[in-house]
């Protein structure tokens, strides 16, 4: 079921791939994040303080489906990357852009210039209000996104348990909208409803799960069925309604969010999961990082409803953080592709995926 193709050392551990989804032009282009503490000569990782400073990198990669070459295309240095997310051109006028969030609370904005095939870094936005410190300054863990009119709409989780909500323009401007407290430990997600432009979801280390209402800036519900943080949220982009959590607690979970007070269906994935990830063309299909154990290909199925394992990838031998799927199918024997990283073993691999009917 899965082929490696490649198997890249990515130097400083890896936690983040996302693939650009624009048009077929850029369908081959992605990015990966890492995460590096900074160490003394000599001391293990495991034993490196959590007050060092942290450093990272963007790495832009393409990768050519039809022959199945992969290119490092550039490098760049930067604070320890958390989560990043492409924003897809929202006009003819102008490019795609990667976002990353970072551990000295900032958002990075960087415009992706197809022609050069590279990133250039656009703005960079800090979470501390004025009166915080750097040292205060909460890690940024987790954004989404969506368009509203000419803008794009940020939600931005952190360390603190708060909330953040920004606007970036066209010309490059980000605005804060306001920013709030959230959970009583990190708030490790957040994501828009993207069939409810007011709803913005968030889940944290408190094993919380909530709804927030923009509308009215309050608190539109709270659920409470995780028995561990919560990791990762997806609202499903095919069935409106339907709404995926990971959590430390192993159990991927499927609710109708118009009824939170039992699940649709659930099922143990093991090892936590800390990313999901719906195919593009196929988004019943759900790439899910399981950080302790593999990254497993689920399938949904909403008419049961339930979910179901169809295979496991055991190439990583570290925390499986990282994954996305190729936004395009293999030609010549429709294959999915997928791009996953893990942490301390700095590996990031490409490979195919075949599917079994």
């Amino acid at each position: 079921m899965f082929t490696t193709l490649h198997s890249e050392d990515t130097e400083y551990s890896a936690d983040s791939v996302e693939w650009l989804t624009q048009d077929d032009e850029t369908s081959g282009f992605f990015a990966c994040g890492t995460y590096q503490l900074v160490q003394e000569e000599g001391e293990p990782a495991a034993e490196a303080s959590p007050k060092r400073p942290r450093k990272g990198r963007v790495y832009l990669y393409h990768f050519e489906g039809a022959n199945g070459c992969l290119e490092r295309l550039q490098c760049i240095e930067t604070s320890a990357i958390l989560d990043m997310k492409w924003l897809p051109a929202w006009n003819n006028e102008c490019n795609p852009h990667l976002a990353t969030v970072n551990s000295l609370g900032q958002l990075e904005i960087y415009e992706f210039l197809s022609d050069e095939k590279k990133l250039q870094r656009r703005t960079c936005f800090c979470l501390a209000e004025e009166e915080e410190s750097q040292e205060e300054a909460p890690l940024a863990l987790a954004l989404d996104w969506r368009h509203v009119g000419q803008h794009i709409q940020m939600a931005i989780s952190d360390s603190k348990g708060g909330l953040n909500l920004l606007n970036y323009s066209p010309q490059g401007e980000t605005i804060r909208e306001r920013s709030w407290l959230s959970h009583g430990f990190e708030a490790w997600t957040c994501a828009f409803d993207r069939w409810s432009p007011h709803l913005l979801y968030s889940g944290g280390d408190d094993m919380l799960l909530m709804a927030h209402d923009l509308r009215t800036e309050q608190r539109a519900w709270t659920n409470r069925a995780h028995m561990a943080g919560v990791t990762c949220l997806l609202s499903h982009p095919r069935h409106e309604s339907h709404l995926l959590t990971g959590s430390y607690d192993e159990q991927l979970r499927l609710f109708d969010t118009r009824s939170m007070k039992r699940t649709l269906a659930e099922l143990d994935l093991s090892g936590g999961i800390w990313r999901l990830k719906p195919h593009p063309a196929q988004p019943d299909l759900i790439l899910a990082a399981c950080m302790y154990t593999n990254f497993s290909v689920v399938e949904l199925d909403v008419a049961a409803p339930g979910m179901s394992v169809l295979g496991a990838y055991e190439e990583h031998e570290s925390i499986c953080y990282g994954a996305d799927w190729a936004p395009f199918r293999n030609k010549d024997d429709a294959s999915l592709t997928m791009a996953t990283c893990s942490f301390y073993d700095h590996k990031l691999c490409v490979s195919r995926v075949e599917i079994s009917k």
